[in-house]
């Protein structure tokens, strides 16, 4: 598989315990789980997107607002179940001069780590749309947290294509709903695609490794294809239409 070595390679770093964290809690609801009662994978990065504005406003950063997401690794040790409360803990894992790795773990109430995710934000000027430097004062409020931890923002598995002679091509239909208020696909809706795969072969479960990585966003009225390759029940995915990459994808067995 194209993507393995690169996926299992990032480092999920370890909770500090110091600094700022934020802590939420949310019960898994009927709209969060699949037919047999786990967490959805797509509801996980709605979850992961709510407990990192809901930290952002809490602290009161002066730019709470011009940040996208690059790249999401999540860690499933254990699916969260239908009507389960689970807390919901964030932090900074790292910062870069552009950009910061936002931490979150998924926590049964008895303490147990069910997910842990990994999120690279970048921080963009909002008249450019370009990268620009993270705020003074949103660095002196990750700071403690994230150790001293340098991260960079070079993406895992874009520049490790597979051959797509050897893919299976699909159209990927998108939906008004898959749309949010920033007017282009929401992060959520790319991790329907790795759904559907967990869906498509049910022996990989928990614990599992996915990575979904934002290359150029998808805009309405564009026509993606899904270009998948798997093996073993590993999953290698690009979405991309004509020459554009927008996304690229893996999910397997945890290591």
């Amino acid at each position: 598989m194209a993507f393995r070595d690169a996926a299992l390679s990032f480092e999920m770093v370890s909770r500090t315990s110091v600094g700022r964290e934020f802590t939420a809690r949310r019960r898994v609801r009927l709209g969060d789980a699949t037919p047999n009662g786990r967490l959805r994978l797509d509801a996980l990065a709605r979850y992961l997107q709510d407990v990192s504005n809901d930290d952002t406003r809490v602290s009161e950063w002066s730019d709470p607002h011009w940040w996208v997401v690059r790249r999401t690794v999540v860690d499933v040790h254990e699916f969260p179940k239908y009507m389960e409360e689970i807390d919901l803990v964030t932090w900074c894992g790292g910062l870069g001069s552009h950009w910061a790795e936002r931490r979150t773990q998924l926590l049964a109430l008895d303490g147990r780590v069910l997910v842990d995710a990994a999120a690279l934000w970048v921080h963009i000027d909002q008249d450019t749309m370009q990268p620009s430097r993270v705020p003074d004062d949103v660095v002196e409020t990750l700071t403690e947290s994230s150790g001293g931890r340098v991260v960079g923002a070079r993406l895992l598995l874009r520049d490790k294509l597979f051959d797509a002679t050897h893919a299976t091509s699909s159209p990927w239909p998108l939906r008004f709903s898959d749309y949010d208020a920033v007017g282009h696909m929401n992060n959520a809706a790319y991790w329907e695609i790795v759904e559907e795969h967990l869906a498509e072969h049910r022996d990989l479960r928990a614990p599992l490794r996915a990575v979904v990585e934002h290359v150029v966003q998808v805009d309405p009225g564009q026509n993606p294809v899904r270009q998948s390759v798997i093996v073993d029940n590993e999953l290698d995915l690009q979405l991309t239409e004509n020459d554009t990459m927008h996304s690229a994808m893996w999910c397997g067995v945890l290591s």
